[in-house]
């Protein structure tokens, strides 16, 4: 259960809109970052919402499950925000920096102009 827990919220978010738009987009670039950052996913599910207006897209929650833990992220197109949260347990070792690079792969994505962002150290787990 020991472990690194990183949430943020990106407001206006400058990237490409389609960051905030497509599923299938944002399910490629979490599997990609989390691979890259040599964690291991075990299964992705994103989900596409339908705007409020046929002319208007919806946003993207998901998740990518990782043998370490998750990622998580819900976007809001019509505020130009994004939730993310990117959690890993340090069982077989200390995946600190790979939840961090994680976090800022994503946040790269979406090119925020302000970022609140917190770290929670989860408890140790004695026997």
């Amino acid at each position: 259960m020991n472990g690194l827990h990183l949430s943020a919220e990106l407001h206006a978010c400058a990237g490409d809109p389609v960051w905030l738009t497509d599923a299938t987009r944002l399910r490629e670039a979490g599997l990609r970052a989390v691979v890259e950052a040599g964690l291991q996913p075990v299964g992705a599910v994103f989900h596409q919402f339908s705007g409020q207006t046929p002319d208007e897209p919806g946003g993207v929650t998901g998740v990518v499950l990782l043998a370490e833990s998750h990622l998580a992220l819900h976007t809001w197109p019509e505020l130009g925000a994004v939730t993310l949260d990117v959690y890993v347990c340090n069982r077989s070792g200390d995946h600190s920096d790979q939840a961090r690079q994680v976090m800022a792969a994503m946040q790269a994505l979406f090119r925020p102009e302000r970022v609140e962002q917190r770290e929670v150290i989860r408890g140790a787990v004695t026997a």
